[in-house]
């Protein structure tokens, strides 16, 4: 059965810890790898971080720059360089192969989602492997523009096209009760059914060269899972275990996934949009929304945080602050403040206009 597959692999798999120099062996394996699959007849995407340490290392600097405008010129030598090494590889094996470069802007918007939806399709159905990373040279952290690291990215990517599988090829080769670099006898976990199972584990730091620890690939794995993607951690340095787990092999540790339900519009809400605020809900509208599949009134509203504007999306809240849904607002936060636990008959007098009956309507809502 041909199956869609979305495989990132880390900064610290694919160069030498101490240089930033490229790991060539596990660059030409992956590629080999990754090649096989796509004859094979599945829909490949490959996710790739390394332009920062390769630009470094190209640069012949020792470290990762904290100026922003710096690491956007030093990612740009990198991506070049590292597409460059791509291609030669892919091509001796006759794989055509595409750079596709996102920003989290091209998430945000609905016409832009659908667009790279669209455009990821028709290179798929090309037998096209897209190389996906994040566009560093205009991204930034600024108004929460940026991915913030690959792991996210593959995640969301693999949300977008319905992939069936996720990969994390990382330095280590399963998730761990502890970090397995300091803690000697951390116990390895090999399923993850439920991410509430997660909460006692320490999340390990990010390497020299890149961005992402092990709390990056748990964020990451609660995208995958709640759109229905079977995520896997395991060893980088092995690409070519990729088909022997495919096959049934229990390599790594494998996040299981939620039954795929909610239609593209809310795999956008949940996953494209990044929230601009909160609204904590008083128990009777958590239950409403939760238990009935109600949409959300201003009388359920205990508290606004944060400002943002109409059609933004906000993370909702019960009263403990755990977020349980996800929603496109019909009002601003200055107009909620007035309205919040009011009934919505009262919206006109408070407002002076007739608004909606509904803050957020649950069509535009995703219970998290």
């Amino acid at each position: 059965m041909a199956l869609t597959l979305v495989i990132k692999i880390g900064t610290s798999s694919l160069t030498d810890p101490e240089t930033g120099n490229l790991a060539l062996s596990t660059l030409a394996l992956l590629v080999e790898v990754l090649s096989q699959l796509r004859h094979q007849g599945h829909r490949v995407i490959l996710v790739s971080s390394g332009a920062m340490g390769v630009g470094c290392s190209r640069l012949g600097l020792k470290k990762r720059p904290r100026d922003i405008a710096l690491k956007q010129a030093i990612a740009a030598v990198g991506q070049g360089r590292l597409m460059r090494i791509y291609d030669d590889l892919f091509t001796t094996l006759d794989q055509a192969i595409a750079q596709v470069l996102l920003t989290r802007r091209d998430l945000e918007s609905r016409v832009s989602y659908v667009n790279a939806y669209d455009a990821f399709q028709e290179l798929l159905d090309l037998g096209v492997i897209p190389i996906v990373n994040e566009n560093d040279t205009v991204a930034t952290d600024e108004l929460r523009r940026k991915f913030g690291d690959n792991d996210t990215l593959a995640a969301l990517v693999a949300s977008l096209v319905e992939a069936d599988w996720l990969f994390l090829l990382t330095d280590v080769d399963k998730l761990y009760s502890a970090d397995p670099h300091l803690v000697p006898d951390a116990q390895p976990i090999a399923h993850v059914h439920n991410l509430e199972e997660l909460t006692e584990v320490e999340a390990g730091e990010a390497s020299t060269w890149g961005t992402g620890g092990m709390s990056t690939k748990i964020a990451a794995a609660r995208i995958a899972t709640n759109a229905g993607v079977r995520m896997v951690i395991m060893q980088g340095r092995y690409p070519n275990q990729i088909p022997r787990i495919l096959d049934g092999d229990e390599i790594g540790t494998q996040f299981h996934p939620a039954p795929r339900t909610l239609n593209a519009r809310k795999r956008w809400i949940a996953n494209g949009l990044v929230p601009s605020g909160t609204v904590v809900l008083d128990p009777g509208a958590v239950k409403a929304i939760c238990d009935r599949g109600k949409s959300l009134l201003a009388v359920g509203i205990s508290e606004v945080i944060g400002q943002f504007q109409v059609s933004e999306a906000v993370t909702l809240c019960d009263l403990e602050g755990k977020e349980v849904a996800r929603g496109i607002v019909n009002y601003g936060s200055d107009e909620l403040d007035l309205i919040k636990g009011y009934r919505s008959d009262d919206i006109p007098d408070l407002l002076g206009y007739e608004g909606s009956d509904t803050v957020v309507h649950r069509d535009d809502l995703v219970l998290m």
